[in-house]
């Protein structure tokens, strides 16, 4: 697997790789994800072995730009186009309608398409350069951490042989994946999953938003169809190998046997064992950017079980907690 870096040379390279149907780890603002050309079956099909993802978890698919995204989409609702004006590029993605003759397994047979347009330059380039639509969920393993550098792609994807090489443009800045917005019909605008962008800016553009709880999606009569339509609705996934076990801001952990290893936002636990603090000053912007890279090296630490406590459930703390609830569910 090649290790490529944003320069001429290499970026051709990269590009002709996705044009002969092989994939490549790129970098966005949210997390790096394993790219292929969306509009190829044979790509797509390889993402999902790469990753040993469910065929029934749709993927997010990247355009250039909006006009790019949407013309990917059979149809694009009002709401749809006002948020894609005020929000891309950027952490955003929207669940629309899909064009018929895409390739099924981009939406894992449903009728609708996860699309964004992403921020990142890289990335950016990587879409203009190719010309091509890429579907690129995040590179890892399925269920894993999510990686945050290119050190994390290499590791989770070495023996792969259609990745034929990572982007390396340093850490991600926001370091969790974007939110996913969807339509489900008479005027609902639905988070199917917090992230990147805080619901506190959605709701200053949809005052009526909802907020779908993964584990309920499938009680709603008016979602369009089963909960797992969206990309980022499996109620466990971003999880380390190590049990996670998830308490609230102040709780003291129960006693237990075996080695721990612990998660905190931004003060240090008197305890025993590896620590790992997110933001020291406090801050969720810094705390969602360690918070995969935090998971990695306590899930490397051997350790028998991880602690981790919520952090302040607003902004970007909705979309931490949302991955820490997976990952300990």
């Amino acid at each position: 697997m090649k290790h490529w870096f944003p320069n001429e040379n290499d970026f051709e390279e990269a590009v002709e790789a996705l044009r002969r149907g092989q994939l490549m780890g790129w970098p966005t603002e949210t997390v790096y994800g394993l790219a292929g050309n969306a509009l190829d079956a044979d790509a797509v099909a390889s993402i999902f072995e790469a990753k040993g993802r469910p065929t029934f978890d749709p993927l997010i698919v990247h355009a250039a730009d909006t006009a790019a995204a949407f013309a990917l989409a059979d149809s694009v609702p009002p709401e749809a186009r006002d948020l894609a004006e005020r929000f891309w590029p950027g952490p955003l993605t929207l669940v629309l309608p899909r064009r018929p003759d895409l390739p099924d397994l981009l939406s894992a047979g449903l009728n609708t398409l996860a699309v964004r347009v992403p921020s990142h330059p890289v990335a950016r380039e990587v879409l203009v350069r190719s010309g091509l639509p890429l579907a690129a969920p995040s590179a890892n393993r399925f269920g894993r951490i999510s990686p945050t550098c290119a050190e994390h792609v290499l590791e989770e994807m070495r023996g792969q042989p259609r990745v034929a090489g990572v982007m390396d443009a340093g850490p991600c800045a926001l370091g969790v994946e974007s939110t996913v917005v969807g339509f489900p019909g008479r005027g609902r605008v639905v988070v199917y999953r917090t992230g990147g962008l805080p619901v506190e800016k959605l709701r200053g553009a949809v005052p009526a938003l909802e907020v779908v709880d993964v584990r309920r999606a499938e009680d709603d009569p008016e979602l369009a169809v089963r909960g797992e339509q969206s990309p980022g609705m499996l109620a466990r996934h971003y999880a380390p190998s190590t049990p996670l076990r998830l308490l609230e801001a102040g709780e003291t952990p129960a006693v237990s046997v075996g080695r721990r290893g612990w998660l905190c936002f931004s003060e240090r636990p008197e305890v025993e064992g590896p620590v790992e603090v997110l933001s020291k000053q406090g801050d969720l912007a810094e705390a969602a950017t360690r918070l995969f890279a935090c998971l990695r090296r306590l899930d490397a630490a051997g350790v028998d079980e991880i602690i981790a406590w919520k952090v302040p459930n607003q902004g970007l703390g909705r979309a931490i907690n949302d991955r820490l609830s997976r990952a300990a569910f």
